[in-house]
């Protein structure tokens, strides 16, 4: 079965706005922390935000701080991606990585961002 399942991503004009959603598997196990990640063509993935499982704790790349805002539903086991004032250096895949508590990684199979006029 599908671990991680994003959805999202789309085509949207500098200084626009878009939400990504990861939905984890409850098979994974107890989720500790889950995280948003990019990759531009031949580029290393990068951090883009991350949240404890608690909700209680977030951290961001320098250069989405102010713009970027990460959040849970643990309920729903699911973590959301707000991004605003979107810039076309944001086009990239998006992936989600997921931490269980027995330390295992999850990753989605990314969605696409594309951030042009």
């Amino acid at each position: 079965q599908v671990q991680l399942v994003e959805s999202g991503g789309g085509l949207v004009q500098p200084g626009g706005s878009l939400t990504l959603s990861c939905v984890a598997s409850r098979s994974i196990g107890r989720i500790v922390a889950m995280g948003w990640y990019r990759q531009a063509p031949e580029k290393q993935r990068e951090m883009v935000a991350l949240i404890t499982g608690d909700g209680g704790s977030t951290n961001y790349a320098d250069s989405v701080k102010g713009r970027f805002t990460i959040s849970r539903d643990s309920a729903k086991n699911t973590v959301y991606l707000q991004m605003n004032s979107l810039k076309p250096q944001d086009a990239a895949v998006y992936y989600c990585n997921s931490k269980d508590v027995y330390g295992r990684n999850y990753w989605g199979q990314g969605t696409q961002v594309t951030v042009s006029s």
